[in-house]
């Protein structure tokens, strides 16, 4: 399974997460930004690629609506609610990351 994780600049919610669940031998991962100044931004080949896309906040799915439209058509975008102030790998954020996501995803022991 292929999942996209998506943040404004992709430097703190969406790496930590990409770093976290690409641990798990049997999911791809990849992370964006909606941005402009994403350290990588989110294209149309990311959201053709990804399987499931985790939005960390409403104005990031509200942005890939606007932007892809189109290619979000049977894509299932789910919103983690998790708000831009934690740092990179901070163990808070990779507590609630794991949490949150492990509602729509298996995670190994």
């Amino acid at each position: 399974m292929k999942l996209l994780f998506v943040c404004s600049r992709n430097k703190w919610r969406s790496l930590t997460a990409e770093k976290i669940f690409s641990r798990y031998d049997q999911y791809y991962v990849r992370s964006a930004g909606t941005e402009e100044s994403a350290r990588i931004r989110v294209t149309s080949g990311h959201i053709g690629w990804a399987d499931l896309i985790f939005v960390m906040e409403k104005k990031h799915a509200r942005r890939l609506q606007e932007k892809f439209g189109a290619e979000l058509y049977g894509k299932k975008v789910i919103r983690l609610d998790i708000p831009d102030e934690y740092p990179f790998m901070d163990e808070e954020l990779v507590e609630i990351l794991k949490s949150r996501v492990s509602e729509y995803i298996e995670l190994p022991e």
